[in-house]
């Protein structure tokens, strides 16, 4: 393994406004961030304050970009915003909790479930490998950018999820496996030929 690295700290942006305990598709939805979640980015700014992170990125949804400012604020470093960051559309499910989703559109709940990889919701929907696509092509432009330094990036649940099943060469239909709570922080260390994944889901709090 060549020992110039590239090192990751992938996080999920804070708790959503739109959070009450139940799972949200919140999707392109722009959302601002509670006071816990401020909190829980602000928890993981303390952890990172001492890394010599040279630049932090962000989608380009309130959600991360407020988080990617807490990160790169006692670092004094730029935030960097792309859009194909932002989380995975799913369409008119946005906005919608689980149980109304189920309750609304029963048979496209069970589709997507059975086939999870390939299928779009409804009104603008992406599948999983649409977000894999931009969401890699974007990694991989950042990685390129900073060869053996360390950066950030805040972004979202579901393209969290990608990232590191990509890393990990797991398969897409068990993306799902992965938690990614809210706030959480994440390690990936990138190689000339291979990738390491050091953490995952390493929650903030101390």
């Amino acid at each position: 393994m060549d020992n110039k690295r590239t090192r990751l700290y992938l996080l999920r942006h804070g708790e959503t406004e739109n959070y009450d305990g139940e799972f949200v598709f919140s999707g392109h939805v722009d959302l601002d961030v509670t006071k816990n979640g401020e909190e829980q980015l602000a928890l993981q700014a303390e952890r990172l304050k001492g890394k010599p992170i040279k630049r932090v990125y962000a989608s380009d949804l309130q959600r991360s970009y407020k988080g990617a400012k807490a990160i790169a604020a006692p670092l004094s470093v730029d935030v960097v915003q792309d859009a194909r960051f932002k989380e995975i559309c799913s369409g008119r499910w946005d906005g919608l909790t689980y149980s109304q989703v189920a309750e609304r559109y029963p048979e496209e709940c069970e589709l997507r479930y059975k086939d999870l990889v390939n299928f779009r919701i409804k009104e603008g929907g992406e599948n999983l490998l649409d977000a894999k696509m931009r969401a890699m092509a974007a990694l991989s432009d950042i990685v390129n950018k900073h060869p053996g330094e360390e950066i950030a990036l805040v972004a979202h649940g579901g393209i969290n999820r990608v990232i590191l099943s990509e890393t990990l060469g797991l398969d897409l239909n068990n993306i799902l496996r992965l938690e990614q709570d809210f706030g959480c922080l994440n390690i990936i260390e990138f190689y000339d030929s291979t990738a390491l994944v050091r953490l995952i889901n390493l929650k903030p709090s101390f």
